[in-house]
C-alpha cells in the first residue's frame, strides 16, 4: 500500500524542560509494546522528524506513508489554545480526505468531551476512545494487558514474510 509507517503518533508537545509522563510513554513505552514487542512501525515527532526538515511537509508526508495516526488525549491537549499543526492535519486528513483511521488514546481522565474540538468529539461519538489505566496494573509494559490488546485491535494486521 506504500505505507512505511503502522500508526503516526501526535501529542502535546511539552513546551517546559520538565520530563512529563506523555513524553516518557511516547518514547519508550509505545516504541517497547508497539515497536520492539508487536513488531508494528510507529512515526513519533522528535524522533523521526530530523532536525533542518522542513516541519510541516515533514509531517505531511509521515502521516501520508502511515496506515493509523494515534492521538494522545491529556488535559495539556484540551486546554492548549493553538491546536498544534499535526492535529489539524490528521483529523483533516481522517474525516475529509483519505479517512484514515484515527486511534484515540485517553491518558487520562478527560470527564466530558465539551472543551474538545468537534472533530475529536465526532470521533469519539463514532468509535470511542482507549483509556490508559495501566499505572493502576501490575504491568504495564505488557503487551497483553488489556490497554495494549485494545491498542493492536485498532492497529493494521502485520503480514509476516515468510
Amino acid at each position: 500500500d506504500g505505507k512505511i509507517y503502522d500508526a503516526y503518533v501526535i501529542y502535546p508537545k511539552n513546551h517546559t524542560n520538565e520530563a512529563n509522563f506523555v513524553e516518557y510513554f511516547v518514547y519508550q513505552i509505545m516504541p517497547d509494546i508497539l515497536e520492539n514487542q508487536c513488531g508494528y512501525k510507529l512515526c513519533i515527532y522528535g524522533r523521526d522528524i530530523y532536525p533542518g526538515e522542513d516541519t510541516a511537509s515533514a509531517i505531511e508526508k509521515r502521516m501520508q506513508k502511515s496506515r493509523r495516526l494515534i492521538i494522545l488525549l491529556t488535559q495539556q491537549l484540551i486546554n492548549c489554545k493553538e491546536h498544534a499543526y499535526d492535529q489539524h492535519l490528521a483529523l483533516h486528513n481522517a474525516l475529509i480526505l483519505d479517512g484514515t483511521k484515527v486511534i484515540l488514546l485517553e491518558m487520562e481522565t478527560i470527564g466530558t468531551y465539551e472543551k474538545l474540538q468537534e472533530s475529536l468529539r465526532f470521533i469519539i461519538k463514532q468509535q470511542g476512545t482507549v483509556k490508559w489505566k495501566e499505572q493502576h496494573t501490575v504491568h504495564p509494559q505488557s503487551p497483553n494487558s488489556k490497554f495494549w490488546k485494545q491498542v493492536r485491535y485498532h492497529m493494521p494486521l502485520i503480514f509476516k514474510s515468510s
